[in-house]
């Protein structure tokens, strides 16, 4: 049925579901495609040619068609996204033909083709669901409609991942390094097999961005959500939520990440923050699936779906009063997670490779200063190791003092500006240091002038290999360690045979002492 108001024709579909706009151009009318139905361009008006409905499809190609809505609910899909789906699933190899190949689906823009039934590929509330009370805010009308077509929980979990919104797939990095545990998780989330895995360390020293990358990578979704005192089951598995004057139930971040049939991956980052409100995944750390009690739904993983959680400690608390706000975590909840990984500040190669690739992403070139900025930390790292000092310098400080340095042109202002917020008696004694290590005296006891034969001949020295100069390292005697991914020799080697100081070999033992 078409109404002519102001010389636009208001459109309807038979069921008075979907209300169209269209304007006419030269006596006929564009090109609408909106919600089930295609319509086309006559001469004597519009008229529905197609209705495509969710329920009319295959059992495979309504598998195919929940893939594509997992992520997003715009029914307009251009080949690319439909080859990323087909990558993360095994659904189908090339892109299907019911869609690729029927005409009807073209649009106006090449290689984009309309799949209404995205639309319908969303969770409803069950009749019996609707039925009982539902709490909402006073001026919320009693109805409770289907999901909206924004996607909630997607659209908050990608503000959180910074990636492709369509896929919830984190972007890549071109400055990051893989380190630490990186291949730890790589293998885990390869494996498709659900193993819970929680990982520790102290802040800035690439936790979260770790596993983002890792999913980057292998092209999975991943599922952040941040957790605080406050989070709650609504927070995590979903809730009833007022839009559009209806009382509409909105699937949390875990449920998304459950059946995310690409094999999504909930990371639960600062796990330790929250409160007993997060025993409602219990179920889920167990890979069994979790009953949405509000609306009587059961809801079974998908293949591949696993959980990463990162924390400041072990789940104990923090008596040092440095992560305030984390908790004493239940026992039978942590012990749901199979593997701890305990995450340590890169290695100095390691971080001195950072910081390479975080200068030449704003433009600075000044290798001396990256490589005195890695030593002032360690040397930092190592004093409040042993309790000498209470502030640290992370990885991810100095990545921001590289910025800064970018920003002021000033080595001494960047350093200032990043450990201002210390007391005052830890920010002189830092920038002192930084003096010291940015001095000549220092400067000499690199590989050089190191007396090898004056060291412990079993102690180990850091190498900086160049990828394409690993056969020549290794035919020297230079050793790879697989889990700090990094070139060593000893001090014993390096004084019977000196041709591999040509790699910067790193003394073990340092002349500069932490002034605290």
């Amino acid at each position: 049925m078409g109404i002519l108001l102001e010389k636009r024709i208001y459109l309807f579909t038979p069921d008075f579901r979907i209300f169209l706009e269209a304007a006419p151009l030269h006596g006929r009318l564009q090109h609408i495609r909106d919600g089930p139905g295609l319509f086309r361009r006559y001469p004597n008006g519009v008229r529905t040619l197609t209705t495509f409905r969710y329920d009319d499809l295959s059992k495979r190609q309504r598998q195919f068609v929940d893939a594509l809505a997992a992520q997003t609910q715009n029914p307009n899909v251009d080949r690319q996204y439909l080859l990323d789906v087909i990558d993360a699933t095994d659904i189908y190899t090339v892109p299907p033909a019911w869609i690729v190949q029927d005409s009807r689906r073209r649009t106006d823009t090449r290689g984009v083709y309309h799949v209404p039934e995205i639309r319908e590929a969303v969770h409803t509330i069950p009749a019996a669901a609707a039925a009982e009370p539902v709490a909402a805010p006073a001026a919320a009308p009693a109805t409770v409609a289907a999901a909206p077509t924004m996607n909630l929980a997607g659209a908050a979990v990608m503000g959180m991942t910074g990636g492709d919104r369509a896929h919830l797939i984190p972007n890549r990095e071109s400055t990051y390094v893989p380190w630490g545990h990186f291949s730890s998780i790589e293998k885990i989330l390869k494996a498709k097999i659900f193993y819970p895995t929680f990982v520790t360390g102290l802040s800035g020293n690439g936790k979260t961005t770790m596993i983002e990358q890792v999913c980057a990578k292998l092209k999975r979704p991943c599922y952040r959500v941040n957790i605080t005192k406050q989070t709650d089951e609504d927070d995590l598995l979903g809730g009833f939520r007022l839009i559009d004057g209806n009382t509409v139930w909105c699937d949390g971040p875990v449920v998304k990440a459950m059946e995310d049939p690409a094999g999504g991956v909930l990371l639960l980052d600062e796990i330790d923050l929250g409160s007993t409100n997060i025993m409602c995944l219990q179920s889920v750390l167990e890979g069994k699936g979790v009953y949405l009690k509000k609306i009587g739904r059961w809801v079974t993983p998908a293949a591949g779906f696993t959980v990463l959680a990162t924390a400041n400690t072990k789940g104990k608390g923090s008596d040092d009063g440095r992560f305030i706000g984390t908790n004493v975590m239940n026992e039978a909840f942590l012990d749901r997670f199979p593997v701890t990984l305990e995450q340590e500040y890169a290695s100095r190669s390691t971080e001195k490779k950072i910081l390479s690739k975080a200068m030449a992403a704003v433009n600075v070139d000044d290798a001396d200063f990256g490589d005195h900025l890695v030593k002032w930390a360690e040397i930092i790292r190592k004093s409040f190791a042993e309790g000498a000092v209470d502030e640290i310098i992370s990885t991810r400080r100095l990545v921001d003092i590289v910025k800064a340095y970018a920003i002021f042109d000033d080595k001494m202002t960047a350093i200032n500006m990043a450990i201002a917020r210390f007391d005052d008696d830890t920010k002189e004694g830092f920038l002192n240091l930084y003096t010291k290590v940015d001095g000549d005296d220092v400067v000499a006891t690199e590989a050089a002038s190191a007396d090898w034969s004056s060291m412990d001949p079993d102690a180990r020295v850091e190498l900086n290999v160049p990828y394409e100069n690993k056969d020549d390292a290794k035919n020297l005697g230079a050793k790879w360690d697989g889990d700090k991914r990094t070139w060593y020799t000893t001090a014993g080697h390096l004084a019977a045979d000196d041709r591999l100081t040509a790699f910067n070999p790193v003394a073990p033992t340092e002349d500069v002492e932490c002034p605290f």
